[in-house]
């Protein structure tokens, strides 16, 4: 269920609402969308839209209603009351893809970090059970304490003791990072899109075995591998990070903080681009803004527009690198297929070039000075 509310990037088609829920091992029953000036405050789109999802629903057999934008508790709770069928939203179905792609220990944090933001949330009149008082000695709870009361200060002591451990993994990687930049080591990572192929062009610069899937999310999990550069005559850091989205839930953004912070850390980004995608330019306004927020919108970029042995003729590039024009700033960019092998070399090139503007003199890693705080000459920031 889609809901147009004059947004310029409404997806009139609910393709990516469509993606995200195989992803996450759901099958679309049917799709349905309605155009609103602002969101019903009892059940977000109006009784009559919900009489005619409820009959819908019980046309096709649907198990669950899906929104394509984020509901509140109350009209979450009031849909499912009208529709008779579990009611989530598009933030429920990101969460349950990253719970179930998350690896590592700090990934499966991060998601469980931000599965109780969310939780904390839908406790307040959600369920009705929850509003009763649990008293006695000896019981769970205080005197007079509702079972809501205890679920919130369960919900709070699990969010603290979490962050509390994220703040140890934000320690590793930041020692792991010194150690990184004691040796000289140019960082480089790898941002754009869910699903415009970075896992895949990844493990084409570094031969990896990283694990890449035609579907949103496949990486979770941020992988950093060193990239020989012969034109260089030495390496960099190569990291590979988690795929942005529109609208990712703000609780996200802050739970996969130590992840994202790789990207920050960088010196350089490779923004990776899906260009058989006809919606690119708007994700890379969603990527841009995602970046902003983490606090690497000034880091050095360049455009990598991915999938070019899927474009057909008509939109083939006239040069395979040029420049683009993102946010007032002119980036250069190159197109290559990471499945093909195309223009994977001219990539190498730019990377090298980067890495040798980013040390004066163009010295060798090993006698590599301290890099120069203002950037790379000839990329924009």
């Amino acid at each position: 269920m889609g809901v147009d509310l004059g947004e310029p990037h409404f997806d009139g088609e609910l393709l990516e609402l469509g993606l995200l829920a195989e992803s996450a091992g759901l099958l679309p029953a049917a799709r349905i969308t309605c155009k609103r000036r602002a969101p019903d405050a009892a059940l977000f789109v109006g009784s009559g839209k919900a009489d005619e999802i409820k009959a819908l629903a019980d046309a096709t057999g649907a198990a669950e209603v899906l929104f394509d934008q984020a509901l509140s508790p109350a009209q979450q709770r009031n849909l499912e009351k009208r529709i008779g069928l579990p009611v989530n939203d598009r933030t429920l179905l990101i969460l349950e893809i990253f719970a179930q792609r998350a690896r590592s220990h700090e990934g499966k944090l991060q998601v469980e970090l931000a599965r109780l933001q969310y939780l904390s949330t839908r406790l307040v009149r959600r369920w009705t059970h929850l509003e009763r008082q649990r008293g006695g000695i000896g019981g769970r709870g205080g005197p007079g304490e509702t079972q809501i009361e205890l679920d919130r200060r369960i919900i709070g002591d699990s969010i603290k003791r979490i962050r509390e451990r994220l703040v140890l993994v934000k320690r590793q990687r930041g020692t792991q990072r010194r150690q990184r930049v004691r040796h000289e080591r140019f960082g480089v990572a790898l941002v754009g899109y869910t699903n415009a192929g970075k896992s895949s062009l990844f493990n084409a610069l570094v031969k990896a075995r990283a694990y890449a899937a035609d579907q949103l999310f496949a990486t979770l999990d941020t992988t950093t591998r060193e990239l020989y550069l012969q034109a260089l005559g030495g390496s960099v850091s190569l990291s590979d990070t988690v795929g942005f989205i529109r609208d990712l839930p703000h609780g996200l953004v802050d739970a996969f903080a130590a992840t994202l912070t790789e990207a920050a850390q960088a010196d350089l980004l490779l923004h990776v681009v899906d260009a058989a995608n006809p919606n690119h330019p708007e994700q890379i306004v969603q990527v841009q803004r995602v970046l902003q927020e983490i606090g690497a919108g000034d880091v050095a970029q360049l455009l990598v527009f991915n999938k070019l042995d899927a474009l057909d003729l008509a939109h083939q590039p006239l040069h395979l690198q040029d420049t683009m024009e993102v946010d007032g700033r002119e980036l250069p960019r190159v197109f290559v297929s990471a499945q093909q092998g195309i223009g994977l070399d001219a990539l190498r090139s730019l990377i090298a070039d980067a890495a040798r503007a980013y040390v004066p003199g163009a010295l060798a890693l090993a006698d590599r000075p301290t890099p120069d705080p203002r950037g790379l000459p000839g990329f924009a920031h």
